[in-house]
This record gives C-alpha cells, sequence and structure tokens, in this order.
C-alpha cells in the first residue's frame, strides 16, 4: 500500500512529497531532497493502517 505525504526539507525548508510503502512495516531510510539535492532521513513508523512520518538531517 503505496502513501504520498508532503514533509518540510530540513535544510532548505521546501514543502517536498515522499512515497511512503506502508507494506513494509516501521522503516528508515534515506531520500535526497528533490530541490536541494540533500540527504533526508525518513523514519516511518506504521502497522500497515495507521502510520506516522518523522523527518530530520542526515547529520542530526
Amino acid at each position: 500500500m503505496l502513501e504520498t505525504q508532503p514533509y518540510q526539507c530540513p535544510y532548505c525548508g521546501e514543502v517536498v512529497e515522499a512515497l511512503l510503502d506502508l507494506s513494509g512495516g516501521d522503516q528508515q531510510y534515506i531520500e535526497d531532497c528533490s530541490v536541494c539535492c540533500r540527504p533526508v532521513v525518513l523514519d516511518l513508523r506504521t502497522d500497515g493502517r495507521d502510520w506516522q512520518l518523522e523527518v530530520s538531517r542526515e547529520d542530526d
């Protein structure tokens, strides 16, 4: 199950979208910001239906 979620880049402040795969359970991965190309850590917590996304800088 895929969901799109807008988030604010912790580097440049622009709002970009992430494509989240909720069927994979809890995940943490790095995705480059589509605006400034810096690495953003996406921390997804899900039970397959409800989910929460936290975004942080790679150097945090």
